[in-house]
C-alpha cells in the first residue's frame, strides 16, 4: 500500500470530521428575521455544517493542488477499460481505481477525489476502503450525486436532469460513508437540434445510465426554459448538500461540440453563469461553502480560429470577475475533451497574476489518460502507470501556482481528447 504523503502548507481537515465512523449530525436551521423589512420578509439560513463547509472548501482549494475527477459511471467506465482490451466487470473498476486512488505522493497535488457511488462503497483490491485510501494522502472523497437525464417537456429538445427526489437521505449516507464534497452537473451543449427522440438517445445514450448531466441543445442559443431548469435544479442541488454537510460544486459546463468561435462561447456562458449565481442567491446557498467547475472559454471544437492559451485565460477570468463572486473559494476548472497539454498550458496562463479565487482544476481524461494507456491493465504496469499520474498531477499542481512551463511533455499527452457528443 502506498505511504501517505501530505502537504503540509495546505489547510487540513482533521481525519475524524471526515471518515467514516464520525456521529451523523442532524441538519438544523435557525432563522434570522431583520426588521424592518419589505412586506415579503428576509430571511436568512445558517446550516449547522456553515463552519465545516467553509473548512472543507478552503482544504480543496489549496495552494498547488486540484481535484481528480473519477466519477465515471460503470457504463463509461467500461468504456474506458474497453479502449485497452478490458472488459466491464467490477473486479477490473476496482483494479484502476485502486491503481489511482493508491498512487503515493498523490496528496501533494490532489486535494479531493470525485467518486462514483460504488467506487465511495468500495475497497481496494487489498481490501482497504476507497475512501480510507484517500483520507490517508490528505485527499478529501466527494460524490456524484445526480441520477440522470430526460426530455425537458416544452423545450428545443433539451433535457433536465433527475435526483432532487431523494437527494436528502442520501446525502445524509454519503456523508455518513465518508464523503465531503458532491457534484451535480448542469450540461449545455451546442449542436444541431434532435428531430425526434431516438435522436437524442443516439446522441445522449447516458438517458439509460446513472452517472448523467442537464443537457441544453443549443443550435441558435439554449432556450430561456432549459437554462432556468438547468441553473434551478444545480441551485436546489446545492443547497440541500450544505444541509447535509456537503460542499457542492456547481457544474455548468458548456460544451466544445460546435464550431462556434470563441465570442459565442463567450456570450453563452455569460448568460448561464448569471442565471445559475441568481438561483443560487434564492436558494440561499453559501458562497463561502460551493466550488464552481465550469468550462474555460475556449471556441468550439471545429471551429477553424484556435485560441492561444493566453486568449483563453484573458476570456475566462474576465467573465469569471464579471460574474462570480470573490467569496467562492475555489474555480476548478474542467478540461472537457482538451488535451493533457491544452488543459494544462491555459490554466497555467490564467495564474500568472493573482486571483480573486483559487483557480485551479478538477480533471478526468486530462490527468488520466496516459495512465489508462500505461497501464493496459496489467499488473506489471501500475507503477508505471502511477508514475504518470502523477507526472500530470504535477505539471497541473505547478499551473495552479503558474509555473508549468511545458517542456518534456510527451505527444501522447498533447493530443487532443475531443468527442463529438461525448457523455459522461
Amino acid at each position: 500500500m502506498a505511504s501517505a504523503s501530505l502537504l503540509k502548507t495546505s489547510p487540513v481537515l482533521d481525519k475524524s470530521e471526515w471518515v467514516k465512523g464520525h456521529t451523523l449530525r442532524q441538519p438544523s436551521t435557525s432563522v434570522v428575521r431583520c426588521h424592518p423589512v419589505a412586506p415579503s420578509g428576509l430571511t436568512v439560513r445558517a446550516s449547522s455544517y456553515a463552519d465545516e463547509l467553509v473548512k472543507t472548501a478552503k482544504a480543496i482549494a489549496s495552494p498547488g493542488r486540484g481535484i481528480l475527477a473519477m466519477d465515471e459511471s460503470n457504463a463509461t467506465c467500461g468504456k474506458r477499460l474497453a479502449s485497452i482490451g478490458l472488459e466491464n466487470t467490477e473486479a477490473n473498476r476496482q483494479a484502476y481505481r485502486t491503481l489511482l486512488v493508491s498512487a503515493a505522493g498523490l496528496g501533494q497535488y490532489i486535494s479531493g477525489a470525485i467518486l462514483f457511488e460504488e467506487t465511495l462503497y468500495q475497497t481496494t483490491i487489498d481490501g482497504k476502503k476507497m475512501v480510507d485510501v484517500l483520507v490517508e494522502q490528505n485527499i478529501v472523497p466527494g460524490i456524484k450525486v445526480d441520477k440522470g437525464l430526460v426530455p425537458l417537456a416544452g423545450s428545443n429538445n433539451e433535457s433536465w436532469c433527475q435526483g432532487l427526489d431523494g437527494l436528502a437521505p442520501r446525502s445524509a449516507a454519503y456523508y455518513q460513508q465518508g464523503a465531503r464534497f458532491a457534484k451535480w452537473s448542469g450540461f449545455y451543449s451546442y449542436g444541431p437540434p434532435f428531430e425526434k427522440f431516438s435522436d437524442f438517445r443516439q446522441r445522449f445514450p447516458c438517458v439509460i445510465h446513472t452517472d448523467k448531466r442537464t443537457v441544453v441543445s443549443i443550435p441558435n442559443g439554449p432556450t430561456e426554459l432549459a437554462v432556468k431548469e438547468a441553473a434551478w435544479g444545480l441551485a436546489r442541488y446545492a443547497a440541500i448538500s450544505q444541509d447535509n454537510g456537503l460542499v457542492p460544486i456547481v457544474e455548468p459546463e458548456i460544451l466544445l461540440d460546435g464550431d462556434h468561435g470563441i465570442d459565442r462561447t463567450f456570450e453563452v456562458a455569460k448568460k448561464v453563469w448569471a442565471e445559475v449565481f441568481f438561483y443560487l442567491a434564492q436558494n440561499n446557498v453559501m458562497f463561502e461553502g460551493i466550488l464552481l467547475k465550469p468550462s474555460m472559454v475556449t471556441p468550439g471544437a471545429e471551429c477553424k480560429d484556435r485560441a492561444t492559451p493566453q486568449q483563453v485565460a484573458d476570456y475566462t477570468l474576465s467573465l469569471l470577475r464579471q460574474r462570480i463572486p470573490p467569496a467562492v473559494p475555489g474555480i476548478m476548472f474542467l478540461s472537457g475533451g482538451q488535451s493533457e497539454v491544452e488543459a494544462t498550458l491555459n490554466l497555467n496562463a490564467m495564474n500568472q497574476a493573482p486571483n480573486p479565487w483559487h483557480v485551479s482544476f478538477s480533471y478526468a481524461r486530462a490527468l488520466q489518460n496516459t495512465c489508462l494507456k500505461k497501464w493496459g491493465g496489467r499488473p506489471e504496469n501500475v507503477k508505471d502507470a502511477q508514475e504518470a499520474l502523477l507526472i500530470r498531477a504535477k505539471a497541473n499542481s505547478l499551473a495552479q501556482l503558474g509555473k508549468y512551463t511545458g517542456e518534456g511533455e510527451s505527444e501522447e499527452a498533447k493530443q487532443g481528447m475531443f468527442v463529438k457528443g461525448y457523455v459522461y
